[in-house]
């Protein structure tokens, strides 16, 4: 498997194990079986066509047929900011979306990286959305769709082969990766803290933060502890409370960042 190495502004080396082809193929299969589940739900056990205050002419059907298709096109979007970075078959499969610092994703990166689909398949999606607004029989659609669904994914599938980092088009452009996280176990015991039975936490906010935030925090604060780089303990800070939308209540920087890997111990460990 490919590695990337990340190096804070401090010569950190942070090294991540790239999610696969296969990983992501795998996963994407999961998620496409949940999604045909869905439509075949919707399109074939209920009868649309005959629903009470649905309008029976051909246009009205069909753009009611569009509205159904929403909760499949947004999928990976809200599943992916619900989620943490994961889809049902991205979390099944133990891999993640991050940028490519380390931390999470804010909301923008990942609507660029679902809007940026239209590169490797969404743009050959909207070619099957509008043959299925003409009068083409339902074999020749059902074949047609086949294709255009299989194309798309090509591009995307070939992109994240060739790479550097298994990245296609759209986390390209939003400075996203996709991690395996199947060494979590051994990961998360490196990112707690020993604390006390009665320990009380002061910012609940930082279950925002994900184990590979919290990760690079740590290896970036035990470096600083040693040292007295101020400058960088301030932009640590900042960052802290940026990506947790947290505001420090402690009297120095160094007691923040340890309460943030306390509390979030506290957290991870109580569930």
């Amino acid at each position: 498997m490919k590695r990337l190495q990340i190096k804070t502004a401090q010569n950190i080396n942070i090294n991540f194990t790239l999610a696969n082809v296969g990983q992501r193929l795998a996963a994407f299969s999961i998620d496409n079986v949940l999604k045909f589940i869905y439509c075949y739900l919707v399109f074939y056990s209920l009868d649309i066509s005959n629903t009470s205050g649905i309008a029976t002419d051909s246009w009205s059907t069909k753009a009611f047929y569009v509205m159904l298709m929403l909760p499949v096109t947004f999928y990976s979007l809200y599943s992916e900011i619900l989620m943490n970075g994961q889809t049902v078959g991205k979390k099944l499969l133990k891999i993640k979306i991050i940028n490519v610092d380390g931390f999470k994703p804010n909301t923008t990166d990942y609507i660029m990286r679902w809007f940026l689909r239209i590169i490797d398949f969404n743009f050959f999606s909207l070619i099957f959305v509008y043959l299925f607004s003409l009068d083409i029989n339902s074999s020749q659609l059902y074949a047609i769709a086949m294709v255009v669904f299989f194309i798309g994914k090509a591009i995307g599938f070939f992109l994240i082969i060739l790479t550097k980092n298994n990245q296609r088009f759209g986390d390209i452009i939003a400075n996203t990766i996709v991690i395996s996280l199947k060494d979590d176990v051994q990961f998360s015991e490196t990112i707690l803290e020993d604390i006390a039975i009665n320990y009380k936490p002061t910012y609940p906010n930082v279950i925002n933060l994900s184990d590979n935030d919290m990760r690079l925090i740590k290896d970036t604060f035990n470096n600083l502890d040693k040292s007295s780089d101020f400058g960088t303990l301030i932009k640590l800070r900042s960052k802290i409370e940026q990506v947790a939308n947290i505001k420090s209540k402690e009297r120095s920087d160094k007691e923040f960042i340890r309460k943030v890997l306390k509390d979030y111990s506290f957290y991870t460990q109580n569930g």
